[in-house]
């Protein structure tokens, strides 16, 4: 008996077999560069803002997001600081933020690399990040009412505004033309996944866009797409089967892209070194001792605000049940200097002093003039302290930058 041959795939099938394998054989590598870039630029962020976790989940400092290139209209535009186009592909506000971005990149980036090769994938991350930028530059209108509509693009404050996703847009953008441009020569799984098939990637990311319009720059992401749909529209993509030779202008170009993002952070540093309030800020070593004081004085704050509240309703409602948690509260506290243990033991003795007061005098006993004598010195001697706590509090909170504000006169 013979056994028959299988029988040969059609020929589209073994054409998109053919063409899958000579596509995702293809290398990625500055995809992986920009993902591994992006991650050092943000331990760096988070080193120069202390390591403190709060950062991760919050945000970073105001004057960290600036020295690292964040945009704003304001430098960019009085302070000449034109290399704030290109800086903010590179870092992010947030550790949600970066973890968001870099799993898009992950996810995009290699497709566009492996369609149009390593040249023109650096120039179109680089290219279409600075026209988001660009783009978010020429959408902010100071004092403006720019409606329900208006709001998705058009901003009215000049905070920092940084993140890769203009660049990740604008890479959605190329595949969103490459998909549509090519959709007869491309095989059934591409043309699912690219052309129409990025539409819902699209609509979804608009409107959370427009949801969160009060914090997302949109006007950014528009600049990234419309820009890597223009790219896709005039530039070919290496076919399967083609040479994946680089001409000699693409190659240029990369490196020219590469030289501007290296360039821009250089000037970055340079404007970091150059101002004197940069000169004196505090190490990442001192930054860390100056938020552990804080904590410190936050803390015994808290403590002291617990105790002051426990005596006060003693002395006026007779009630002494908060003394007994105030009490080991104090015991626990970590005072801050000298002074904040000569307040926390002198505390301590008119805490005692008014559970002595309670319970000798509690209703339905009569106050006598005795008690009436013992109640008025020790409101006098709680003024006293009080007096004292404030003077401390005020000097050393001066250290943290908190500012004591005078009451304003009436008129």
């Amino acid at each position: 008996m013979v056994r028959a041959a299988p029988a040969a795939p059609p020929l589209h099938e073994h054409y998109a077999m053919n063409y899958a394998r000579a596509v995702l054989s293809r290398p990625y590598i500055f995809t992986i560069i920009f993902l591994v870039a992006n991650i050092f630029v943000f331990l760096l962020m988070w080193s120069a803002s202390g390591m403190e976790s709060s950062v991760l989940w919050g945000e970073f400092p105001e004057d960290v997001l600036l020295d690292f290139g964040a945009k704003t209209n304001y430098w960019i535009q009085h302070g000449h600081q034109y290399w704030r186009l290109v800086t903010p592909i590179f870092i992010h506000v947030n550790l949600i933020h970066l973890v968001i971005n870099m799993y898009s990149l992950w996810v995009i980036g290699p497709w566009v690399e492996k369609l149009y090769g390593s040249a023109k994938f650096v120039v179109f991350w680089v290219v279409t990040g600075a026209a988001g930028v660009l783009a978010s530059y020429l959408t902010y209108f100071p004092g403006s009412q720019p409606g329900l509509i208006g709001s998705f693009l058009i901003k009215t404050t000049d905070g920092p505004s940084a993140g890769a996703s203009g660049a990740l847009f604008g890479l959605v953008g190329v595949l969103f033309v490459f998909g549509i441009k090519y959709r007869h020569e491309l095989p059934e799984g591409f043309k699912r996944a690219f052309g129409t098939g990025m539409l819902p990637i699209i609509l979804l990311n608009l409107g959370i866009g427009f949801a969160a319009r009060s914090f997302i720059d949109n006007a950014a992401h528009m600049g990234g797409l419309v820009s890597g749909a223009v790219f896709a529209a005039v530039v070919s993509y290496k076919r399967p089967g083609v040479s994946t030779g680089v001409t000699t202008a693409w190659r240029v170009l990369q490196i020219a892209a590469l030289v501007l993002v290296l360039g821009c952070f250089l000037m970055a540093a340079r404007a970091y070194r150059q101002n004197p309030e940069a000169a004196n800020r505090p190490t990442n070593a001192e930054l860390a001792e100056r938020n552990q004081e804080l904590a410190v004085f936050k803390s015994a704050y808290a403590t002291f605000q617990g105790a002051q509240t426990a005596l006060v309703n003693a002395l006026t409602k007779s009630d002494a049940a908060g003394i007994d948690q105030a009490v080991p509260q104090l015991d626990k506290m970590t005072p801050l200097n000298e002074e904040a243990g000569v307040l926390r033991d002198q505390l301590k003795i008119l805490l005692g002093r008014a559970k002595k007061f309670v319970g000798d005098w509690k209703a339905p006993r009569k106050m006598t003039e005795a008690g009436a004598t013992e109640q008025k010195k020790l409101v006098e001697d709680f003024a006293q302290w009080q007096d004292r706590y404030e003077k401390w509090y005020w000097a050393e909170g001066r250290k943290f930058g908190m500012k004591r504000t005078e009451p304003t006169p009436a008129k």
